[in-house]
């Protein structure tokens, strides 16, 4: 709908004989809807353009001259429009588009996942013809066939509604999937040798409405009718995606996407919608453990809570982590920390994000608000499609669709170039001199289209993220401050993909500030500067709540100093991950889908998480391990229940002072916070980047979707789907290397020698070298220094 339309006066149709208020540029169909009509389709789908396949639609429509049959997924209101969904005549043609649906639709409803919740089948019902003149053989095809890991396709009970195409092809950009063959035998499928790799692959189950296609996860595990559902919102990535989980038999079975307006638009990455499978994982802690030798021995709670409390009163304490808790349970993690008597230093991100000055002191802007139609987006970080991919979905669109211009200031080329006004790619270390080139006009071509778009005047959102592992992130820091400086107006939507990463930095969980953004008075270390000190002997706990260090920071080897530099770990885990076997006492804690609680997103936007299957063993909540650690250590914090802790939580934190917490679950979009400041980021003194040499290269290390990562490698459908590990270079730099495509190099740092296959890439700007984070094959966290500001490594063929 254009601006026009949006401010053009409302219009007046009649529809089945009531008078319905409609919007100029509105769609029947929708309209109708809304009026409490509901008109069969099997094409139509509010998130897509309509295409008008399946002619389900068909109503009598007359516009002055005459009724007739036009599909309303087509038509868009006119004032005065008189439509009859009822007429002989549509039920006619409704009838008749079902028969011959039904043609070749094989009769296997009982044994199809699709059955009870069909939208075929129900339609059929309200609308079809009661039975069939149909006698001859039906067409039939193998079946199902795996398109891909995660989906099975079943060509018999296609309806050709092109949904699936359409979804792949212009919502997510992945046209893997398509219509071949002509007439009768036109069918759905992929091209020869390229499944549908898609990361949003499962949004098509989701939108079939046929049992074409069936999620592998899912398929033969339940009934609709056996399902119970509660509403929820996903914790895999700070977009706080809207879902509903569906379990049967106290087991998760399904996680489906909500359309929510302002986040998802009912959309969700195969990683938030099967990751679910990890929660009946056999790697579940399901008990207190202690260190005893090599192995681990059960304690009672009441052991492990004192075991805990012993280990951090009194003592120089380091938490990392946090992102995985709910709200209410960093809240009660904050007030044990500061009830105990100890110099506690406390950071949610794990050396791979901004600095918290960053994060909590820009002014922040919505979703919607950032992709409003005409509006500049300016992205400073690594491919959103790897690390928030709901989120790319809506930049996408909103460049496609909404008139939004995109300037990308990113290591790499993104998903997302191809479709930028301005694609720019500076060589580690340089970002920040590259954005004050934009804002100064100054530069080649690109920096000067780039400048001018920010000087036109039209609205801009900055979207931060950490672009790459192997830089020092003030770089980053310094280019979104000088673009938010030098654009007035400007708006900041922070990339930090980690969870409720959002959440633990707004309750205290950032290194200098207290609960609610405050500045504290006493200086803290992040989580490299806790590490540091922890590798120094300066500290004597590690507290880590669902944080893996060992996999998770980029510098590895500082992470194993540090472990080695301590006298306890304490680790409060879903899994025995690499960084538990480390630990000396191990606390089981409950997970997605068994907690109830809440969730902020990088907007600010506080949402429900639902709990919807029970715990695992002795599993319990994180406000509730935080109650009884406090207990232990002789202190009451007052809270008996979730209602007593978010009392206490809206009483002590101005900024959840306001928030409803009984119109919550109700609510589909959640509730804003108001996260303004009274001060604005301190960045301290400039990082210094040193010269280019000429003779190395620069490392850029960044993550994929798929990955190492304990959720995905316990989720039995995703684990098999990470790649391999290599290293890339631009065409030139391959090319003078003079080896070929896959060939083994040694990469030398300072620190060591490596070998590694080498691949050239056209998406790396010239002096830059790229790896994966996490994959199988290498780790880069051995080349990774954090005190280094860039990391350089040089290549040899030999």
């Amino acid at each position: 709908m254009t601006d026009q339309d949006q401010s053009a006066p409302p219009l007046s149709i009649t529809v089945n004989g009531q008078t319905v208020a409609c919007k100029p540029g509105e769609l029947l169909i929708a309209a109708a809807e809304r009026a409490g009509t509901y008109i069969p389709r099997f094409c139509y789908h509010e998130r897509m353009k309509p295409v008008g396949m399946c002619r389900m639609c068909l109503v009598d429509i007359d516009s002055g001259r005459g009724p007739a049959l036009q599909p309303s997924c087509m038509v868009t209101v006119a004032d005065g429009m008189v439509v009859d969904t009822e007429s002989d005549r549509a039920k006619r043609a409704q009838e008749g588009i079902l028969e011959l649906l039904l043609v070749n639709h094989p009769l296997d409803c009982p044994v199809c996942d699709k059955g009870g919740e069909c939208p075929l089948q129900d339609q059929t019902v309200a609308f079809g013809p009661g039975e069939s003149r149909f006698v001859e053989e039906k067409r039939h095809y193998e079946k199902p066939i795996a398109i891909s890991d995660l989906v099975y396709l079943d060509r018999e009970r296609c309806i050709l509604c092109d949904r699936c195409t359409r979804f792949a092809k212009d919502v997510a950009g992945d046209p893997l999937i398509h219509f071949i063959a002509r007439g009768n035998q036109t069918q759905v499928n992929t091209f020869p040798d390229h499944p549908f790799a898609s990361y949003f692959s499962g949004n098509t189950v989701q939108i079939c409405p046929v049992g074409a296609l069936t999620a592998e996860p899912y398929r033969f595990t339940a009934r609709p009718w056996d399902l119970s559902e509660i509403e929820s919102t996903s914790t895999v990535d700070s977009t706080g995606a809207r879902i509903v989980l569906q379990s049967s038999r106290d087991r998760m079975v399904r996680v489906l996407g909500l359309d929510s307006d302002a986040t998802n638009w009912g959309w969700l990455s195969d990683k938030e919608r099967f990751g679910y499978e990890a929660s009946a994982s056999e790697a579940r802690l399901i008990e207190p453990l202690r260190k005893s030798g090599d192995d681990f021995t059960p304690l009672r709670w009441s052991e492990a809570a004192g075991a805990v409390a012993d280990a951090l009163s009194g003592k120089k304490v380091g938490v990392l982590g946090g992102a995985r808790l709910t709200v209410e349970a960093q809240y009660a993690w904050n007030a044990l920390l500061s009830a105990l008597p100890a110099e506690t230093h406390v950071d949610a991100q794990l050396g791979d994000g901004l600095p918290a000055e960053l994060v909590l002191g820009l002014p922040r802007t919505t979703i919607s608000e950032a992709f409003a139609p005409g509006s500049i987006v300016v992205h400073v970080g690594a491919d959103l499609k790897e690390e928030l991919p709901t989120l790319f979905l809506r930049l996408r669109h909103a460049v496609l669709e909404d008139g939004v211009s995109l300037i990308e200031l990113t290591p790499s080329a993104t998903s997302l170039t191809s479709l930028a006004a301005v694609s720019l790619h500076p060589v580690p270390g340089t970002v920040d001199q590259m954005a004050r080139s934009m804002l100064a006009g100054t530069g080649d071509a690109d920096h000067r289209a780039a400048g001018a778009l920010l000087s036109s005047g039209r609205p801009v959102t900055i979207i931060g993220g950490r672009g790459n592992l192997a830089e020092d992130p003030g770089f980053t820091a310094r280019a979104v401050v000088a673009l938010m400086d030098g654009v007035p107006g400007a708006k900041f939507l922070p990339a930090l993909r980690r969870g409720n990463v959002h959440g633990a930095l707004e309750l205290g969980f950032a290194p200098g500030f207290e609960p609610g953004g405050v500045r504290s008075s006493s200086s803290s270390l992040d989580a490299i500067g806790m590490l540091e000190a922890a590798a120094a002997g300066r500290l004597d706990t590690l507290l880590l709540l669902g944080a893996d260090p060992l996999c998770d920071v980029p510098d590895r080897g500082l992470v194993e100093r540090a472990f080695d530099g301590v006298s306890e770990v304490v680790s409060v885990d879903l899994f025995m991950t690499e960084s538990c076997r480390r630990a000396s006492v191990l606390l089981p804690a409950a997970g997605f889908g068994e907690v109830d609680g809440s969730f902020l997103n990088l907007e600010g936007r506080l949402s429900p998480v639902a709990a919807k299957v029970t715990p695992p063993g002795q599993a319990r909540s994180d406000w509730m391990i935080a109650v009884e650690v406090a207990f232990a250590a002789g202190h009451d914090l007052g809270i008996g229940s979730l209602t007593e802790c978010r009392q206490a939580l809206s009483s002590s934190v101005a900024s959840f002072s306001t928030i409803d917490w009984t119109d919550l679950p109700a609510s589909d979009d959640g509730q804003l916070l108001d996260l303004s400041r009274s001060w604005s980021p301190e960045l301290g003194p400039p990082v210094v980047s040193p010269p280019l040499d000429g003779y190395g290269l620069r490392l850029v290390v960044d993550r994929k979707l798929w990955d190492l990562g304990t959720m995905v490698q316990e989720s039995k459908s995703l684990a098999k789907l990470p790649g391999e590990a290599a290293l890339t270079l631009s065409p030139d730099d391959f090319d003078h290397l003079g080896v070929e495509r896959g060939s083994e190099i040694t990469v030398m740092t300072a620190h060591g020698k490596h070998r590694l296959s080498v691949q050239p890439s056209p998406t790396l700007p010239k002096g830059a070298a790229h790896l994966n984070f996490r994959l199988p094959g290498f780790d880069p966290g051995r080349l990774i220094v954090a005190s280094e500001s860039v990391i350089e490594i040089r290549l040899s063929a030999s």
